[in-house]
Order: C-alpha cells, then sequence, then structure tokens
C-alpha cells in the first residue's frame, strides 16, 4: 500500500533553513549583491565558503562516505528557496547540485568529495536553457583531447572544474584552466553565463553523458523550483509589508480593496508553487514518479515568480523603478529562471508525453 508523501516542514527543515536565512543576513545583503553585479566579480566566494565549507552544504547530497552529508533533495529545496529569497550570487545550484547529480550518475567519487567539501566548484557544461531531456552540444573528441565551444554555460567563471560532453558520447572532467572562459551579456547578472572554448583540452572519462545530463538536468529543474518559491515567496512578503507603510490620501497603500484583491491571487499562486516545488522535492528524494512531480512544478513555477517580481516592481512604485531597490534582481533572476532548465511550455510537452495527454 503506498503512502502519501509528507510535504510539510520537518523540525531538522526548519532549523537548516533558520540557520542559512541568519548566514544570508550576514553575507547577502541587498546593497551588496547589488554592487557585485556592477563589478567584474559578481559570486559571493566568502557567502559560498561559508555555506560550502562553514556549514558542509554542498555536500547535502553526497554519501558520507564519499565526504558528504548523506542527505536528501528535500533539504536541498530548503538550502534553495533561502538562496533564492535573498537572490544570493553563489554557484550552489549549478555545483551543489547538477554537477554533483552529474558525477553521482558516474560514480566519480574522487571528484565528488572536492565538490562536497566546498574546495572546488563544478559546472556542468551544457547551456542553461536545456530541459530534461533535451538535445545539448557536444564537443569533438579527437586524438584524447577535446575541442569545441559550448555556451550559455551558468557559473562557468568560477568553475574549478567543467564536465564536458564529447561525441564520443562520454563526459569528461577538465580543469578550467585548460579552457577558455568568456563572459556572456547576463540578464541575470546574479547567475552569469558565459562561453566555454576548448583548443585541444585534455580530459578525464568519468562515464557515459546521456544518463549523466539527464540526471543532472532533472534535479536541476525540480530544485528550481524551490528556488523560484523563495523568490516569489519574498516579493510577495516584501510587498505586503511596503504596502502596509506607505500612505496616500492620509490611508496605507495596502488597505485599497483592488491591490487586496491582486495580493489575495498572488497569495494563492504562492501556496501552490509551494505545494508543487515541495512536491518535486520529495519526489526526486524518494526516487517516485520524480520525472512527472519535476515537470508539473517547472510547468507552473516560472510563471509564479514572474508575476510575484513584476507585482513587487509595480506595487513599490517610484522606489521600485530604481537601480538601490534590489526588486529589479529579483525579477531579473524570475525572467532567466524562466528558460532555465526547460520552459514552462517544454515541461508541459514533457508533461503530456508522460502521463499519455497529447494534445490532439
Amino acid at each position: 500500500m503506498s503512502t502519501q508523501p509528507d510535504l510539510l516542514y520537518s523540525e531538522e527543515e526548519e532549523a537548516l533553513r533558520a540557520a542559512v536565512r541568519d548566514l544570508l543576513a550576514d553575507h547577502c545583503d541587498a546593497p551588496g549583491v547589488i554592487a557585485r553585479t556592477e563589478s567584474d566579480t559578481p559570486h559571493d566566494l566568502e557567502a559560498w565558503k561559508a555555506l560550502a565549507d562553514g556549514m558542509g552544504l554542498a555536500g547535502l547530497l553526497v554519501p558520507e562516505e564519499h565526504g558528504g552529508q548523506g542527505a536528501t533533495h528535500r533539504e536541498a529545496a530548503v538550502v534553495l528557496e533561502e538562496l533564492g529569497r535573498a537572490v544570493a550570487p553563489v554557484p550552489y545550484l549549478t555545483s551543489a547540485v547538477v554537477a554533483t547529480e552529474a558525477l553521482l550518475a558516474c560514480d566519480a567519487f574522487d571528484l565528488l568529495a572536492d565538490l562536497a567539501t566546498g574546495r572546488r566548484i563544478g559546472a556542468l557544461a551544457v547551456a542553461l536553457n536545456v530541459a530534461t531531456g533535451g538535445a545539448f552540444k557536444v564537443v569533438r573528441h579527437e586524438g584524447g583531447s577535446l575541442h569545441g565551444e559550448l555556451t550559455g554555460v551558468a557559473d562557468a567563471a568560477v568553475a574549478d572544474v567543467l564536465l564536458v560532453p564529447a561525441d564520443d558520447g562520454g563526459l569528461y572532467a577538465v580543469d578550467a584552466d585548460a579552457v577558455t572562459v568568456t563572459p556572456q551579456v547576463s540578464l541575470d547578472l546574479t547567475r552569469p553565463v558565459a562561453t566555454v572554448t576548448l583548443n585541444g583540452a585534455s580530459g578525464r572519462l568519468l562515464g557515459d553523458a546521456e544518463p549523466a545530463v539527464r540526471r543532472a538536468l532533472l534535479a536541476g529543474a525540480g530544485l528550481l523550483a524551490s528556488e523560484q518559491l523563495g523568490l516569489a515567496d519574498w516579493t510577495l512578503t516584501e510587498t505586503v509589508r511596503y504596502l502596509k507603510e506607505r500612505k496616500q490620501f492620509n490611508r496605507p497603500v495596502g488597505g485599497f480593496q483592488a491591490l487586496k484583491h491582486r495580493l489575495a491571487q498572488l497569495w494563492l499562486e504562492v501556496v501552490n508553487l509551494r505545494a508543487a516545488a515541495r512536491n518535486a522535492a520529495d519526489a526526486l528524494a524518494t526516487g517516485t514518479d520524480a520525472e512527472v512531480a519535476v515537470a508539473v512544478a517547472q510547468a507552473y513555477a516560472a510563471s509564479v515568480a514572474v508575476h510575484a517580481a513584476e507585482e513587487a516592481l509595480q506595487l513599490h512604485g517610484g522606489i521600485g523603478m530604481t537601480w538601490e531597490h534590489p526588486v529589479h534582481l529579483y525579477l531579473k533572476r524570475a525572467k532567466a529562471d524562466s528558460i532555465a532548465y526547460g520552459t514552462a511550455g517544454a515541461h508541459r510537452a514533457a508533461l503530456a508525453e508522460l502521463v499519455d495527454l497529447r494534445a490532439p
């Protein structure tokens, strides 16, 4: 007899949330994140070190015998909710989830230990917009070395090791100093993308690229929903707080019925997103109908996150339009996330195949 999953947060998950939120309050305040986006070093490696080394969170998905915490996707989802709330410019999703899942598929335990302890940062050299099961670009493997160019690779700028798929079907580990990483213009300056060029780089064969990439992108898409949830939750909470304080005609703006209706609608969307994101995280943790749960979450998450950020921008009025207010960071992250690991449309199409409900 199958039991229904408990999607409520456990005491341990709530304790983890509180610890991560405290750490991010110290490291990722909004003025600091905005200042970083204007610099040549958008990634906050000090915050990453505190998360990865100080709290051991980079190794949540890695078994204890291989240097990790032996936790599940549920705990990783809580971390990503908090990172989404802070639009933290750290490579958690790309290294601790996506690259880690690819390495788990290949049993590359030495590299896993490096990523789990935060000694190295990993990046899967697949464009950020590729959906689970989607076609991805490969490089040429010739004469024992790798040649080619891969675009749209998220967080490649801070990666120490790149996991590169090649035309022989293999996934290769390539040290970052063996490739050329060229920044691309990124809408979301807190998760920049780059072009990776390989001119005869040597790589270590880890295993088969196809299953490793599929597993990595599935986990990436599923846990991205938790980041989108954190982002939507912060923008809603902050907007409600602002509208209680902001006065017009000598009364709080939040008292106007038209705005109450908009916020109530948004609240319902965020609550539904929480259910979908938690279900995806639980399905990834248990391995039960994970593909369906991830497709459902991603078919819904993008529109909610973008809507929440757009409402926050508009309802903050003039201050929302300024560079100093962080809401623009949330809107850009929400927009970039809406195409990361597949668009909502791609996930709906995948879901139709999975549950045998294709369009006529």
